[in-house]
């Protein structure tokens, strides 16, 4: 299982972002697939998540602002965020929640500032 993400880079405060991470390999239909970042000398958190049966839950930061979605016929995990702050900046990454593993992407950028 691979995880490829990408679409971040440099925004200014109040513009929009949305981040792709393509999912290849064999996935088991029972899968959490969400969003996580982590800012420097900060803890990695939780951005948005997924599950396979549609419920989802987001960072209290982030709530009414980012919107997770996925796209199964692509393989594709979607996370569109709107309204970005400059403490939205930080790398974000993808990661593939499995029974009995954990999967995570390179990182993807993204910066807010004027």
């Amino acid at each position: 299982v691979q995880l490829q993400a990408s679409g971040g880079g440099l925004v200014q405060p109040g513009g929009s972002l949305r981040l792709s991470c393509a999912v290849s390999g064999s996935i088991p239909s029972t899968n959490v697939i969400g969003w996580y970042r982590q800012a420097p000398g900060k803890e990695r958190e939780l951005v948005a998540a997924r599950t396979s049966v549609g419920v989802t839950r987001y960072g209290d930061s982030v709530k009414g602002r980012f919107t997770i979605a996925r796209d199964d016929t692509k393989n594709t995990l979607i996370l569109q965020m709107n309204s970005l702050r400059p403490e939205d900046t930080a790398v974000y990454y993808c990661n593939l929640l499995l029974s009995n593993n954990v999967y995570w992407g390179q990182g993807t950028q993204v910066t807010v500032s004027s």
